[in-house]
């Protein structure tokens, strides 16, 4: 996967497809107002996939093959299965790791882009079957699967499209029906598969032409053999956040016009939709996806041994991702003894720990609800009964939605969790949380957009009634769940 920024400037035109749309699609028109455009906006939705995927907030990506023992982090695909050999692997030790950090799903590399496969494929002599690990007997694939069932997580595939070893690359007939070849395996033998990850790498072939991905077909044999699977990256359902190092959007939008650059900071604002109805644009649900190593290199280097990323930055990047409506896919790369090394796993530990002090008490639970208005089927005290079901909507018409909490009594907190109904739509464009202190409402934070979830943090307020102003939004705003809670002190920071 490494470096998609140096992959996408290798892109060849097979990446340009525009695939059948997972949740709603609606088209926009230049004859469309303003008040049009925004109607139409806030009615995409997620499909079920996407939801179900969006629900799993912080998940794994465990990159390991022969890099791991040649020191690299792209092969060429001359390494010679032999080094491939190593002596502890333990799959169930990874998947412990990812349980005991929160996580809820494995994204294996079961093949980078040297076409190492790490499951005895039928189509290349290139595997597992001819190391000397397990004899030669070995599936990793089919082991992480296994650990993945025992211990309650999803599984997910990233298969290269680019192979450095395969002949047939470059000749896109023979190539893309090998590709499928592979992914049908892979996608027939392990059990359910929750995610198949593409990145989209494309060079020049060993014959000097370069591949064209049939990527409509790739998509169709995952859509035929694992209809619950998201794709992701270079596919329908699930986008890039556009970098490797976990930076996030102050405002991450889900609904997504066709044809903007996924990089820029601005996706999903009425002055973006406004050009895209210009244009005649789509609109879809395209949610987005925060992916980084936890380490400076995708595959395991010993040197990098005490550049473990630190508590303080794995906690912003879990802020702004899960708490700023993407999910959080953090790469742990097995060393070559086949295990997620110590420093990591205590890393990840301390992370869990400070999650757990923080979420575990949610000091909304009992509070009583009551808004500027409300309709019958979504009341005020939808927001704080646990139910994913409900939700607040305030009536049509209401120009200064309101929501406040009243807790059972005044309680410190620094950390307030928001979630719409996306279900209905993404509409939050802006909003305000204030406290009532001494008597007197006080502006607390401010943010844009909410989505599946955001998390605000700011200094400690001590209070026993909170409110949340909507400023801005597209046709009535929606509030699922309004959570409260209080930091233990090594998570304290600046805000934001």
């Amino acid at each position: 996967m490494t470096a998609i920024l140096a992959i996408m400037a290798l892109l060849a035109g097979g990446a340009t497809a525009q695939p059948v749309l997972s949740g709603t699609e609606v088209a926009l028109s230049p004859d469309d107002s303003m008040d049009d455009i925004v109607r139409k906006a806030a009615h995409v939705t997620p499909s079920e996939r996407q939801l179900q995927w969006q629900r799993l907030e912080f998940t794994c990506f465990i990159h390991f093959g022969m890099n791991t023992f040649t020191g690299q982090e792209w092969g060429d695909g001359t390494e010679d299965p032999a080094w491939f050999d190593p002596t502890e692997l333990d799959a169930d030790q990874w998947a412990r790791a990812c349980v005991d950090a929160g996580m809820r799903e494995i994204i294996l590399t079961a093949k980078h882009h040297d076409g190492f496969c790490l499951w005895p494929s039928e189509y290349t002599e290139h595997s597992v079957r001819n190391s000397p690990w397990r004899d030669g007997q070995g599936d990793l694939v089919r082991e992480v699967a296994e650990a993945c069932r025992r211990h309650g997580l999803e599984l997910g595939i990233y298969l290269s499209p680019w192979d450095r070893h395969e002949p047939s690359y470059g000749d896109s007939p023979r190539y893309n029906e090998y590709f499928r070849n592979q992914l049908t395996e892979l996608l027939s033998n392990y059990g359910e598969i929750s995610e198949v990850w593409f990145d989209g790498a494309c060079g020049e072939g060993p014959n000097g032409k370069r591949q064209e991905y049939d990527w409509e077909s790739y998509y169709a044999v995952v859509r035929e053999l694992q209809p619950g699977a998201v794709i992701s990256v270079v596919g329908p359902d699930v986008r890039w956040c556009g970098n490797e190092a976990g930076r996030t959007r102050e405002s991450e939008w889900s609904v997504i016009p066709s044809g903007v650059d996924g990089q820029a900071e601005d996706l999903g604002s009425r002055a973006v939709l406004a050009e895209a109805a210009q244009r005649g644009a789509t609109l879809r649900w395209h949610p987005a996806q925060v992916n980084t190593s936890i380490r400076p290199g995708w595959f395991y280097h010993p040197e990098e041994d005490d550049q473990v990323k630190p508590l303080h930055h794995l906690l912003d990047i879990y802020y702004g991702s899960v708490g700023g409506n993407a999910q959080f896919l953090l790469n742990l790369p097995p060393d070559r003894r086949g295990l997620i090394h110590e420093n990591d796993v205590a890393r990840l530990r301390e992370l869990d720990d400070v999650l757990r002090a923080t979420f575990d008490e949610d000091l909304a639970a009992g509070a009583s609800c009551t808004a500027s208005s409300e309709t019958p089927e979504a009341p005020a005290t939808a927001a704080a009964d646990g139910d994913d079901a409900t939700f607040w909507m305030p009536r049509e018409g209401d120009r200064d939605p309101s929501l406040v909490l009243e807790l059972t009594d005044a309680r410190t907190f620094d950390t307030v969790l928001l979630q719409e109904h996306i279900q209905v739509g993404q509409r939050i464009e802006e909003l305000a949380l204030d406290a009532l202190v001494d008597g007197t409402w006080r502006e607390v934070t401010r943010a844009t957009t909410v989505g599946y979830k955001r998390l605000l943090r700011f200094d400690p307020v001590t209070t026993n009634r909170i409110r949340v102003r909507v400023l801005s939004s597209r046709l009535e705003p929606t509030l699922q769940k309004v959570g409260v809670f209080l930091s233990p002190s090594e998570a304290q920071g600046d805000g934001g």
